[in-house]
């Protein structure tokens, strides 16, 4: 009795990651149309797409936090005022998704 109710909390835990998993998923292909829609690569790369104006953000989940990158697309100039990175009006929902997607690129 112990084992099967064991294996049954295993089960409702492991379905539990997975939808998270899911709608993590879900999050960062919203934050990469996003990425798109706001004309992101209009100034950054990510692999070989869009323009070298800005820095490259084919790595920028390895260097920073999502926290660290939500804070950045709030407002830009607070974080490094010296870089030119325009404020982009982008709703509390964006920029979630959109730190989202930026912490996946690995």
């Amino acid at each position: 009795m112990i084992a099967y109710a064991l294996a049954l909390g295993l089960a409702v835990l492991l379905a539990g990651l997975s939808v998270v998993a899911q709608e993590r998923e879900v999050l960062v292909a919203q934050g990469r149309q996003v990425f798109g829609d706001k004309g992101c690569l209009d100034c950054h790369t990510v692999g070989a797409v869009g323009t070298p104006i800005a820095p490259d953000l084919s790595r920028v989940g390895f260097r920073y936090a999502e926290s660290t990158l939500a804070r950045w697309l709030r407002d830009p100039s607070a974080q490094r005022p010296t870089r030119h990175m325009p404020k982009i009006e982008l709703s509390e929902a964006e920029v979630e998704a959109l730190a989202a997607y930026l912490a996946s690129l690995q």
